[in-house]
């Protein structure tokens, strides 16, 4: 019997998106490779590759779970599907008759994201849209200070680029980017490989000695986590005062100049932005930052690419619209080459495909997703209507991948009912009272959304177990249940949603996109913001000025400066090193902690410089305990000269239920957010690692 062979691609909150094919033998998968039909530069992961780890693993969850011993000792029994629809309804039933739906917390939505149909967050949140109001987290855990701060320059949230456009640059600087362990696009590492090759300088800015900056960089600048708005300051005043900024592109693109202008040269509050300034702020010497600034001056046209690290920061905010101040210094916002120095999480868009989208998600009562837990438990006391009774979870590790991670668990501790949908035990669902079995994305059909020009059909490539349904399938049961499937799916099942979805796209050769499983858009090449730098009167932005806006008087209404500006968090004497906790590029998050397949030991150590593990008595491989204000943990050291000294890393996304608590660094962050966005800072922190006997 011949292999059967199928398109698909991964519904995974990695923003690339990559078109794959499923070999298929007597109904089993046996090897996901790379598509014949995937464009150029445009390669796969090891994560969608070896997928078939997660699809077999024993960890999948095949049947509804009731708990039965505490919340998070993992004793459960099972029950039919009947049993499960019966207890949900009933919950949610009374709490709608008592008029207390305000006390539901929706968690959830990261597990598949990208889907035009299955996207998990979507369907929970439309399936609340027909119950009624309830508590809803926004934001994001990854990129809540960007894209809260950048709308306020750009007017819009698409201020990404083409990765082919970088093949027009002369430089390209990757701050905080480290494009080759969390992706940013299928096919961006490929053309960041051939522009180096080809002789474009590419310079790396982090704390860190990562795989990008060994297999990308042509040079590493060292930089203190949190601190990237003194350089960006330091830069700007090497720009202005020395009168190499691009005053043409300030005076016809830019609003409120000026003012950031006297900000820099410390007219304002007394304190010059200087080189030397920013030396003891960012750990950068002053002589490095005048010579790089110098050749960013010199040449044209630049890509500044920032990651979403620097903006996971405390005052995040400030350095996503300083990444943004530096290029329209410069002039280097909307060329062919240059960017906008926004990070490119949407891209550019482009391509005309809807998806099943909400219904009235205006009536819910929010809460910043990375404060949520705060919420949950302080109900009343945070501001909220009713006290958090019941959190319905689909498709979130909230313990693992939230800030503070034991209150994370006392939140769940606290409600008197909480269910998740889950294809894995993971420590989330270990807390959960009900436990509902979903499909992964490969066993369901769908259209998946990347960051690049291109769209991918995912074909149906695994039969789930008997008792494992998909989202849509569940949310539709319970709808029907209260009433009001009608209005949940618009009188379609799944099938017919996905036609009515491509149907009512640009596609117009259907059958050659479900054979091939890609599609790709016409444009290939965008700076961003072209338009705009050919005609701004033309094309304006949707700002006040309709110009891009260095000082935003909007952005001052909300009790800010209206520029960016340094706000660094204190230094910490006490906890004398600075943490980050980065993703593992054989990980989505917490996806993948516990496969072996993809785990190492060397994702649960920390990172520690050879001269802070010397003054601490440290060796590598040694057993330590890293603590911080909020908690402790036990790892081992991975002692160094890949990481600056004073800083110390240790990835996130470890699982509770594989090393004990010991490892998921969570464990050691806060809850306390970054202003005025309340997005995540799990970049700075502070803390000190101590040698174990």
């Amino acid at each position: 019997m011949k292999n059967k062979e199928l398109p698909i691609s991964c519904n995974r909150d990695c923003i690339a998106g990559c078109p794959l094919t499923a070999e298929i033998f007597e109904n089993k998968i046996t090897k996901i490779k790379p598509s014949k039909f995937s464009p150029r530069y445009l390669t796969p992961c090891k994560n969608g590759i070896s997928f078939t780890k997660n699809l077999y693993h024993k960890d999948r969850v095949k049947t509804p779970l009731l708990r039965t011993g505490k919340r998070g000792d993992g004793k459960f029994k099972e029950i039919s599907w009947d049993e499960a629809v019966t207890i949900i309804v009933s919950k949610l039933s009374e709490l709608k008759k008592s008029n207390e739906t305000a006390s539901i917390m929706k968690l959830g939505g990261s597990g598949s994201c990208r889907g035009a149909l299955h996207n998990v967050g979507v369907l929970a949140g439309r399936f609340f849209d027909c119950y009624g109001q309830i508590v809803e987290p926004v934001g994001s855990f990854s990129s809540a200070a960007a894209s809260f701060a950048l709308p306020y320059m750009f007017g819009s949230n698409l201020y990404g680029f083409d990765p082919l456009n970088l093949k027009n640059s002369k430089l390209i600087i990757l701050w905080g980017a480290n494009i080759s362990e969390t992706r940013f696009g299928g096919s961006l590492e490929n053309v960041l490989f051939e522009c180096k090759k080809n002789g474009i300088e590419v310079i790396a800015i982090d704390p860190r000695k990562t795989d990008t900056v060994k297999k990308l960089a042509t040079d590493w600048i060292q930089i203190y986590p949190g601190q990237d708005m003194a350089m960006m300051c330091a830069m700007s005043y090497e720009l202005i005062t020395k009168n190499k900024f691009n005053a043409d592109f300030i005076n016809k693109y830019t609003f409120g100049f000026e003012d950031y202008k006297n900000y820099i040269q410390g007219i304002t509050d007394g304190i010059p932005k200087t080189p030397k300034w920013a030396e003891k702020q960012c750990g950068v010497s002053e002589n490095k930052i005048k010579s790089f600034t110098e050749k960013y001056a010199s040449i044209s046209p630049v890509a500044l690419i920032p990651g979403l690290s620097i903006q996971r920061n405390i005052a995040g905010e400030e350095s996503a619209r300083g990444a943004a101040v530096l290029q329209a210094l410069t002039g280097n916002i909307g060329i062919p080459g240059g960017t906008s120095g926004g990070p490119n999480t949407k891209g550019l868009g482009g391509i005309k495909f809807p998806s099943i989208g909400r219904i009235n998600q205006k009536q819910h009562l929010t809460c910043p997703v990375y404060e949520w837990a705060d919420f949950a438990l302080g109900g009343r006391n945070r501001g909220l209507p009713e006290n958090i009774k019941m959190i319905y979870n689909a498709g979130g590790n909230y313990i693992i991948q939230g800030p503070e991670s034991q209150k994370s668990i006392e939140a769940f501790k606290k409600v008197e009912f909480s269910v998740c949908h889950e294809s894995m035990m993971t420590d989330t669902a270990r807390y959960c009272d009900l436990i509902l079995p979903a499909t992964m994305w490969i066993e369901r059909s769908d259209v998946i959304f990347t960051n690049e020009n291109y769209i991918f059909y995912s074909e149906k490539a695994s039969e789930p177990a008997q008792n494992v349904m998909d989202d849509y399938d569940i949310f539709s049961i319970l709808s029907e249940k209260l009433g009001f499937k009608k209005e949940f799916t618009e009188g379609r099942n799944k099938e017919e949603w996905l036609n009515y979805l491509i149907e009512n796209s640009e596609i117009k050769n259907i059958a050659e996109f479900k054979e091939t499983g890609v599609y790709i858009g016409t444009e290939q090449n965008r700076a961003g913001f072209d338009k705009f730098r050919e005609n701004p009167e033309k094309h304006p932005l949707n700002t006040p000025s309709g110009l891009i806006e260095i000082s935003s008087e909007n952005y001052a209404k909300l009790g800010f400066l209206p520029y960016p500006h340094y706000r660094g968090l204190k230094f910490n004497s006490n906890y004398p090193l600075r943490l980050v906790t980065p993703h593992s590029k054989n990980r989505v998050n917490s996806q993948n902690a516990n496969i072996e397949h993809f785990d190492s030991e060397v994702y649960l150590n920390v990172m520690i410089n050879r001269e802070d593990g010397e003054k601490r008595g440290i060796k590598n491989g040694d057993t330590v305990e890293v603590s911080t204000q909020t908690g402790k943990l036990k790892t081992k050291a991975n002692v160094t000269d890949d990481i600056m000294k004073g800083v110390i890393s240790i990835p996130n996304g470890n699982w509770f239920t594989k090393d004990n608590h010991n490892t998921s660094v969570n464990m050691l962050s806060a809850t306390e957010s970054t202003l005025p966005s309340h997005g995540s800072r799990t970049h700075s922190i502070y803390a000190e690692v101590k040698l174990l006997s």
